[in-house]
């Protein structure tokens, strides 16, 4: 069995490999699977990552078809002690041969040549993957919830009427990446997220104004866009909390993912948090009546934004369990 890096300059055939392999493994892994990357979404991770990061990408073929494989992400801003390994996948039919071990492995390895010591991963909380890393000494960090709202029977009428005054605010919206100008009041709400749950020995991520514009540019390069408001105070235009809803550009999937939603703590108190959900999504179905549903992510201790989920009707799909291994 023999492990290559992914030469990211020719990558030849291997990162359709990886996202065959990946699809495949998660077609198995699940009767209702939810919304995938696109090709495009998961050819840019395997290659740049999150702002503020890197990535390395391997592979592992059997008889010259690539059989599996994993990128790891290793934070080079802050959290520099950590690394965070995603697309892990062994095909389907390759299964139970120590491929995924071999990997694992080759995983660790490297995140200790690297002088790491703290390997971060996510799987569905049930099924192989869950099974998988509890036998590779992984304890869990944090549950998730993802949670969906079909668009077809959502009850709109409700939820015009569920939206909430908020005197003193007003609201600002776009679609697509956010105008040069706007980065620096994103760069601010986005920072407010920091107080959401997440594991104590991960490091708060400071969003700065090059990191935000980095993520904005990545939304073309992903095949993604976006729409946006913003909360602001009408005295002074402060911005008060953002949330987003991402489509792939080809509109094919049916799905959008709602994206992070946070407002800053100065500004808590108004009910922005629900007024901006409920005029984003209103905003989403007037403009793209073909979007099917919308799927979110909350960690379960959240119970402030799974409250107002429910309130707007999201329902549970699955949950899904972050992992931790000190090295």
């Amino acid at each position: 069995m023999h492990i290559e890096p992914i030469d990211l300059g020719r990558p030849g055939d291997s990162i359709e490999g990886l996202h065959e392999a990946f699809t495949a493994a998660t077609a198995a892994s699940r009767d209702d699977r939810g919304p995938l990357p696109s090709f495009a979404r998961f050819s840019h991770l395997i290659r740049s990552g999150g702002a503020g990061a890197r990535t390395e990408p391997v592979v592992v073929r059997e008889d010259g078809k690539v059989a599996g494989g994993y990128a790891l992400e290793l934070y080079e801003e802050d959290n520099q002690h950590a690394g965070w390994i995603f697309a892990f996948a062994v095909r389907p039919e390759l299964q139970r041969r120590g491929i995924g071990t071999a990997l694992f492995e080759h995983a660790v390895d490297r995140l200790r040549a690297e002088g790491r010591t703290l390997l971060l991963t996510e799987t569905p909380a049930g099924g192989v993957g869950a099974r998988f890393a509890a036998s590779k000494g992984m304890a869990v960090t944090l549950t998730e919830a993802r949670s969906t709202l079909d668009l077809r029977t959502a009850d709109w009428d409700a939820l015009r009427g569920m939206r909430p005054e908020a005197p003193g605010y007003h609201l600002e919206q776009w679609i697509g990446p956010a105008r040069q100008e706007l980065l620096p009041d994103l760069a601010l709400v986005m920072n407010g997220m920091n107080d959401a749950p997440h594991d104590p020995d991960i490091e708060e991520e400071v969003h700065t104004v090059e990191r935000v514009r980095e993520r904005e540019e990545a939304l073309a390069l992903t095949g993604r866009t976006c729409y946006t408001t913003v909360a602001r105070r009408t005295s002074d235009g402060a911005p008060a909390g953002y949330t987003r809803i991402l489509l792939d550009e080809a509109r094919d999937s049916g799905w959008g993912h709602q994206a992070d939603t946070t407002v800053v703590r100065e500004h808590r108190g108004h009910r922005l948090g629900l007024l901006m959900k409920i005029a984003n999504l209103l905003w989403l179905h007037e403009q793209e009546p073909h979007i099917d549903r919308v799927i979110t992510w909350n960690a379960t201790s959240n119970a402030h934004m799974l409250a107002i989920n429910e309130a707007m009707g999201f329902t549970l799909f699955d949950q899904w369990n972050q992992w931790r291994l000190a090295l």
